[in-house]
């Protein structure tokens, strides 16, 4: 994979970067994104393929389960910088029907030390959907519910996004709204979950 992933920069340098070098030129100069996009980690959910966007046009974070934790020194510099200096207008979370991150949920991963520690961020998106579901006493197929944890796992990162006093700032001053959105490998669309405007 390794050989295939230096021939593709490779046909990328010959087909496109060749063509287009005005366009890269400009990028290494500056770069102007108009939407952070906290997404999964996961391969199958290529940010600029899905949404069509070219270099530059979509500043990215991503990890396990599209979590925002507030902890995160990672998360907390992209958020700062791009709120701060890069001025974005809009955040995306994105999260995805089969995301193996919100089945982790329901398993006992023995073994692992640091998956088990990052998803209790994500925990409560669980602890909700099961309330409602025994609420309305009813059961439903195992994959449905999957997909119901998976969207209020976006509402749920949509709050702790807002706990973000500079976030927080950016919203009452009118300069930033934040969308919660879940893409379906299935069907190739992006489903909107909720969106937080300014106010």
């Amino acid at each position: 994979m390794i050989t295939t992933l230096l021939e593709g920069n490779k046909r990328f340098v010959a087909e496109t970067f060749e063509k287009e070098k005005a366009f890269f030129a400009s990028l290494a100069k500056d770069q102007k994104p108009t939407v952070l996009w906290i997404g999964c980690s996961d391969s199958r959910v290529p940010v600029n393929t899905i949404t069509q966007t070219r270099a530059g046009e979509v500043f990215t974070h991503r990890n396990v389960g599209n979590i925002v934790a507030t902890n995160d020194w990672n998360l907390s510099a992209v958020l700062e910088f791009s709120i701060n200096h890069l001025k974005i207008p809009d955040i995306v979370i994105c999260g995805h029907y089969g995301c193996g991150g919100i089945a982790a949920l329901d398993e006992d991963n023995g073994d692992d030390k640091y998956i088990p520690i990052w998803l209790i961020n994500a925990y409560k998106a669980k602890e909700r959907v099961d309330e409602k579901l025994r609420a309305l006493h009813i059961e439903i197929p195992t994959e449905k519910r999957m997909e119901l944890i998976v969207e209020e796992n976006v509402r749920l990162q949509l709050e702790h996004l807002q706990e973000y006093p500079f976030v927080r700032n950016a919203m009452k001053g009118k300069n930033l709204n934040l969308h919660g959105w879940v893409y379906d490998m299935q069907t190739g669309e992006i489903k909107i979950v909720k969106t937080e405007k300014n106010r």
